[in-house]
C-alpha cells in the first residue's frame, strides 16, 4: 500500500483519489476551498453537463487540443463508463438534445456528493482549508508536500489543480508552478469556451438578440477554418452563446486581426432558394417599406444593421430596390461577417486552453516523463474540448487514467 497524495477536490481529483483508494492506496486529498467541486457547481449554468453520450471515436473529434494524446485514457474510460459509474453511484442521469448528459435533479451539487461518496467507501481522507505550497521530490519513491498547515510525506503525488479560469473558485494555476519546478513545460494558456468581443458597433444594436438554428462559419486569413450548427447571442461586447464559446476554442491561440465569423442567418435555404424567397415577398410587399417587407424573414433589430450594411435605406420601397441591392440582400442573409477583437477574460472563460504539455506525460498513466511517481491529470494538462461535456470527461478519463494506474 502507498500513501497518495492527491491536490485539487474537482472532477479529476476526486476520480482520481476514489480509483487510487480503491485499487488498496491510501490517499489523502488536499483542496484549499472549504469543500470539493466548486467549479463543478457552476458548470452547465449549475446543473452540470456531465459527459456526452457518445462513442469514444466522437469523442475524439470534439477534442481541440491534442485529441491523440486522449486516445489510450479515453477507450480506458469512456463517456459510456462515466454514465455507468454515476448511475452506480446512485445518481440518475439523463440524455437531453444533443446527446449532452445531466443529472436527472438538474442539481450540479450531486455529481459532487456522488464522487464523494464514492471517494468515502474507499476511505479516503479530506483535508479542507489547506492549500499545498510546494512538492518536493526527496527520492524516486519519496514526496514531501508542504501545505499553509503542515508538511507530509508521500509516496505519489497526483496533480488535479484545474487551471485559471474562473478564479473564483479557486482554480489559480497552482499546477503550472508545480509543474514548472519539475521542469515541465507550460504551453501559453488561453481563454477557452469564453465570449467574443467584436469590432465596430453593430452588436450594440443587436444587445440581447437570441438567434437559433443558424451556421456559424469561422475563417482565417480567408480560410475556412470550422463551422457550427445552434445558438447564440448577441451581448453588450460582442456575441456568446454555445457555439460562439465552441468557435473561441478554436480561434483562441490564431492572430485574431485574421479572423472573421460569418453567420448563415437562413441555413436551410440556399442562395437559388432564398433569391426566390426574397423576389416572392418583394412581389408581395411591393408597395411596401424593405423594412416591413423583411420582418417575416430575419429579427426585426437585425433588419435595419443588414440593410445599412446593404446601403439601403429603411423606409426605400420595395418596388425601388434594384437588382444589385437585393444580392446584396441576400449576400447579407448568408453572410452577417463579424471581425474579432478579443476574447473576454480568464474570469469569464468556462476552460482554459493550454498548461501542461502533453508530450512530456505518458498518455497510458499521465504520470510525468521526467519524475517518476507525479502525475497531472484534468484541466492543468493542454488539453481542452468543445461544449457539451467533453471537457469534464477529459476530467474524468484522465483522472481514472491517473488513479488506477498510480
Amino acid at each position: 500500500m502507498s500513501k497518495i497524495a492527491v491536490i485539487g477536490g474537482g472532477a479529476a481529483g476526486l476520480i482520481a483519489a476514489y480509483f487510487a483508494a480503491f485499487n488498496g492506496h491510501n490517499v489523502t486529498l488536499f483542496e484549499k476551498n472549504e469543500k470539493c467541486g466548486k467549479k463543478i457547481y457552476i458548470t452547465g449554468k449549475g446543473r452540470c453537463n456531465v459527459t456526452h453520450d457518445c462513442t469514444p471515436e466522437e469523442f475524439l473529434q470534439n477534442v481541440v487540443s491534442n485529441p491523440k494524446f486522449m486516445m489510450s485514457s479515453i477507450f480506458a474510460f469512456s463517456p459510456n463508463d462515466t454514465i455507468r459509474f454515476f448511475e452506480n453511484g446512485g445518481l440518475n442521469l439523463k440524455t437531453e438534445r444533443g446527446a449532452r448528459v445531466f443529472p436527472q435533479s438538474d442539481k450540479a451539487s450531486d455529481v459532487t456528493k456522488c464522487l464523494e461518496h464514492y471517494c468515502k467507501t474507499v476511505n479516503v481522507i479530506f483535508n479542507f482549508n489547506e492549500q499545498v505550497n510546494k512538492i518536493i521530490n526527496l527520492s524516486s519513491t519519496m514526496f514531501n508536500i508542504m501545505t499553509s498547515k503542515n508538511s507530509y510525506l508521500f509516496d505519489n503525488v497526483i496533480v488535479c489543480t484545474g487551471g485559471i479560469s474562473y478564479p473564483s473558485t479557486g482554480s489559480t494555476g497552482d499546477g503550472y508552478k508545480f509543474a514548472r519546478d519539475f521542469g515541465h513545460t507550460i504551453v501559453p494558456l488561453k481563454q477557452g469556451l469564453c465570449g467574443v468581443n467584436l469590432k465596430g458597433n453593430d452588436y450594440k444594436q443587436l444587445q440581447g438578440l437570441s438567434l437559433k438554428n443558424i451556421n456559424l462559419t469561422v475563417h482565417y486569413n480567408g480560410k475556412k477554418l470550422k463551422e457550427f450548427f445552434g445558438e447564440m447571442l448577441f451581448s453588450h461586447f460582442g456575441v456568446s452563446g454555445p457555439i460562439i464559446l465552441s468557435a473561441s476554442s478554436i480561434i483562441n491561440r490564431l492572430d485574431l486581426n485574421k479572423v472573421k465569423l460569418s453567420i448563415d442567418l437562413k441555413p436551410a435555404l440556399s442562395e437559388e432558394q432564398l433569391d426566390k424567397r426574397l423576389l416572392r415577398d418583394f412581389e408581395e410587399y411591393k408597395n411596401k417599406n424593405i423594412l416591413n417587407c423583411l420582418k417575416e424573414m430575419l429579427p426585426v433589430v437585425l433588419i435595419p444593421v443588414i440593410l445599412t450594411r446593404c446601403g439601403i435605406s429603411t423606409d426605400k420601397k420595395v418596388n425601388s430596390i434594384t437588382k444589385n441591392e437585393r444580392l446584396l440582400l441576400l449576400t447579407n442573409i448568408k453572410n452577417f461577417d463579424m471581425l474579432v477583437l478579443s476574447l473576454r477574460g480568464f474570469e469569464e472563460a468556462i476552460i482554459t486552453s493550454g498548461g501542461v504539455d502533453v508530450r512530456e506525460i505518458n498518455p497510458k498513466t499521465m504520470e510525468s516523463k521526467f519524475i517518476k511517481g507525479l502525475y497531472f491529470c484534468g484541466e492543468v494538462l493542454d488539453i481542452d474540448a468543445f461544449t457539451g461535456g467533453f471537457n469534464l470527461q477529459i476530467a474524468f478519463s484522465t483522472g481514472y487514467a491517473a488513479g488506477n494506474n498510480v
